[in-house]
């Protein structure tokens, strides 16, 4: 079966964010991922990583005022410099945690600008990031995200985010293919991932509605598991839910819907 990463960002909230990893590893996992590290220094990190014989397979680029709401700033035209600043720390922080791809937040769509300049801004903005990561043997990813849940987001399907892939034309581009988002937006789940495998880097998990622990939504979380290792893929799945209740007291999906 395919391997599970804990999002530290959604699992083990009941502690501080640093002392979630001993919580990762003492619940069986062997990877973690999160939005952002840069609240901390990365050696601090790196650290815990060390110590929890943790991998790290997963961050964000910089995304902007998250408090605020921002949701990514790639789209912005007049946010190119700032984007760009954070291409540059996220592959410091890349470099010293051992992470080997990186997620790109499009951003929610801005309202002082033409589709036009939006479309060209992330298009060079993609490929300057893409270029700049696959220097470092990182590889870069975008994701599209459900309008519910962030309404105006600017990807929202997975057609629309290869199309992007396309016109960026960067063999350092790959899609992050979140189950719970997409299954939002457009369903036909195991079809989409069997269709565009090679292009799909990573993987992210929750049942719908609620997005809570795989195995208590609408979707055979089991199957999809399956299917996916079938069909060959073997990187990770981040387990990006909110806990219906305690962390540590909804993880037996782990065994159930993988055994």
């Amino acid at each position: 079966m395919p391997r599970f990463a804990a999002n530290l960002t959604m699992l083990f909230t009941e502690r501080p964010f640093l002392e979630r990893f001993a919580a990762a590893r003492a619940a069986g996992f062997d990877a973690v991922e999160f939005l952002f590290p840069y609240a901390w220094p990365a050696e601090q990190i790196k650290a815990l990583l060390d110590e929890h014989q943790l991998q790290l397979v997963l961050h964000n680029l910089p995304a902007g005022d998250w408090d605020a709401g921002e949701r990514g700033i790639a789209c912005h035209p007049r946010r190119v410099t700032e984007f760009r600043d954070g291409v540059a720390q996220a592959i410091g922080y890349a470099k010293t945690l051992g992470v080997t791809q990186l997620n790109c937040l499009i951003g929610k769509t801005p309202n002082d600008a033409s589709r036009l300049q939006i479309d060209q801004t992330v298009i060079e903005n993609l490929r300057y990031a893409a270029h700049e990561l696959k220097a470092h043997g990182i590889r870069l990813l975008i994701e599209p995200i459900n309008t519910m849940d962030i309404p105006g987001f600017d990807l929202h399907h997975t057609a629309q985010a290869l199309a992007l892939i396309d016109k960026v034309g960067s063999d350092n581009l790959f899609l992050q293919y979140d189950i719970y988002h997409m299954q939002r937006m457009e369903g036909e789940i195991t079809a989409t991932l069997s269709q565009h495998l090679p292009r799909i880097a990573h993987v992210q998990t929750a049942s719908n509605p609620g997005r809570h622990e795989p195995g208590t939504g609408e979707l055979n979380d089991r199957f999809v598991f399956q299917h996916l290792d079938a069909i060959g893929y073997t990187g990770w799945i981040g387990c990006e839910y909110k806990p219906a209740a305690n962390t540590e007291d909804g993880l037996g999906w782990l065994k159930t819907l993988t055994h």
